[in-house]
């Protein structure tokens, strides 16, 4: 049941700031807003990079679960790990087998174009897990979450090309990677440094213990970049800069490759 990494989401207490982070540092453009996030008391934007999207949201109001959240993590953070599944049909198995196993959904939707699954983060661990489905079934084209077709005119790859790892943060990085393995029916394997990961078709998911003090989350993202002192450069201008492999934006670590 293969699954492609399609969105990141992050969760900011305030959005311009860090679409200019995003923008200034990667050269990334805006290739959708989501009036529809308004209904959880949100605001949003996404950018394309390649086939994978970063989605950025604030909370516009009190009381929302993005504001909990935010409590939570002690400030912007790493929200979800948003997935594409292998048509209906699978999207409906992984459905069940997180049922199976406990976990709750928390939003599901139909719509013209495929499904939305969204799972309880207290129930899978580490992040929001999203598992959607697309009817034309393209892992590198249609994505309703960016809108109608035209997001490719975004695209831009002058400077970063892809979303290669999504790191989860843990006390117990093996207990979580294999509660997402259950629930996805993937095998947890390790990489060449002995972290455990979860190999989907276009990207990994890394598990790492917690070494931040904030707890369990989204703690790093693994780029693609074309042009690394270009990067580097407008990341230590905008004091986004942790070191040469290595910037910080809403929290979230990008760890340049």
């Amino acid at each position: 049941m293969p699954l492609n990494l399609r969105q990141v989401a992050f969760v900011a207490e305030k959005l311009e700031p860090v679409l200019d982070d995003l923008r200034g540092v990667f050269d990334l453009k805006i290739c959708y807003v989501d009036p529809e996030v308004a209904e959880f008391g949100l605001e949003n934007s996404l950018l394309p990079i390649g086939t994978n999207f970063i989605e950025v949201v604030a909370p516009t109001r009190p009381g929302t679960a993005a504001g909990r959240y935010l409590e939570r993590r002690n400030g912007d953070s790493g929200y979800m790990v948003i997935t594409q599944a292998d048509g209906r049909d699978d999207q409906v198995a992984h459905r069940n087998r997180a049922t199976e196993l406990g976990v709750r959904i928390v939003w599901q939707r139909e719509h013209d174009r495929g499904q939305f699954l969204q799972l309880h983060p207290a129930d899978t661990g580490g992040a929001f897990f999203e598992i959607d489905s697309v009817l034309d079934n393209d892992p590198l084209g249609t994505w309703p979450p960016a809108g109608e077709p035209g997001w490719e005119k975004f695209v831009n790859q002058n400077l970063v090309r892809s979303i290669r790892t999504v790191e989860l943060q843990s006390n117990d990085p093996l207990a979580l990677a294999e509660r997402w393995g259950a629930i996805a029916a993937l095998e947890v394997s390790y990489d060449p440094t002995g972290q455990c990961i979860l190999a989907l078709e276009n990207a990994t998911i890394r598990f790492v213990e917690e070494s931040d003090g904030r707890g369990e989350g989204l703690s790093a993202v693994d780029v693609e970049v074309v042009d690394k002192p270009r990067v580097l450069l407008n990341a230590e201008r905008r004091g986004c800069l942790i070191d040469n492999e290595q910037i910080v934006i809403c929290g979230v670590r990008f760890n340049l490759h």
